[in-house]
């Protein structure tokens, strides 16, 4: 598995020369975009989804589907067995912002905000990682 692709260790000065004001608005300060918005929220192509910030692979295609959510959804991240993420370049936090606790995914590499991870989704895991598409870039399959 891929760790990462270039330097992660940037200050918000540096960041801001290389995303754009939305994707340092989610990424770097843990903003969210506005449903059904996104980017890749319609994107059907094969690929893997890689973090905007530091090129980790994060997601593939293959577990990408429609939950209606407005934001792209995956059943399971790149690499991971299942449930289990450790073994992967997302990792999970208790956020509690809006008087209600969610558990927040960020890129294990770098920091970035991704979205959060529901008990929604469909089988085989039965989780839904909701992501916002300002997190994410997306690498076609040949």
């Amino acid at each position: 598995m891929q760790l990462f692709r270039m330097s992660t260790k940037k200050s918000d000065e540096e960041w801001k020369c290389v995303l754009n004001p939305e994707q340092y608005r989610v990424a770097r300060l843990k903003g969210t975009e506005a449903p059904f918005t996104g980017e890749y929220y319609h994107n059907k192509e094969k690929g893997e989804y890689l973090c905007v910030c530091c090129g980790s692979k994060l997601f593939d295609s293959s577990a990408k589907f429609d939950s209606g959510s407005g934001w792209p959804s995956f059943y399971q991240v790149y690499g991971s067995n299942g449930r289990d993420d450790s073994q992967t370049n997302v990792t999970r936090t208790e956020d509690n912002s809006l008087d209600s606790m969610r558990i927040e995914i960020s890129c294990k590499q770098c920091g970035a905000h991704l979205g959060h991870v529901f008990e929604d989704g469909p089988k085989p895991t039965g989780l839904r990682y909701c992501v916002n598409s300002a997190s994410l870039s997306f690498k076609k399959s040949e």
